[in-house]
């Protein structure tokens, strides 16, 4: 029994080593692929993009009646 448990241990050690290599260098590749470029500005520039809009107002239209109503 002490034989299979220390076999285990060795294999989990070195098989979780190289896994974990083999996923970080994927993770790397994956984000440096060719064209990837266009993909990462877009997610970047998420919180940007409604910048050009002003800022509603709450007492423009009274759509936002149930929410003062709430504040009350």
């Amino acid at each position: 029994m002490e034989d299979t448990y220390t076999i285990m241990r060795i294999f989990a050690g070195t098989g979780g080593l190289i896994f974990m290599f083999l996923a970080f260098i994927g993770m790397i590749l994956f984000i440096f692929r060719p064209g990837s470029r266009k993909v990462h500005q877009d997610s970047a520039n998420i919180p940007f993009r409604h910048d050009d809009k002003p800022a509603r107002s709450n007492e423009t239209d009274g759509s936002d009646a149930h929410l003062r109503e709430a504040r009350q």
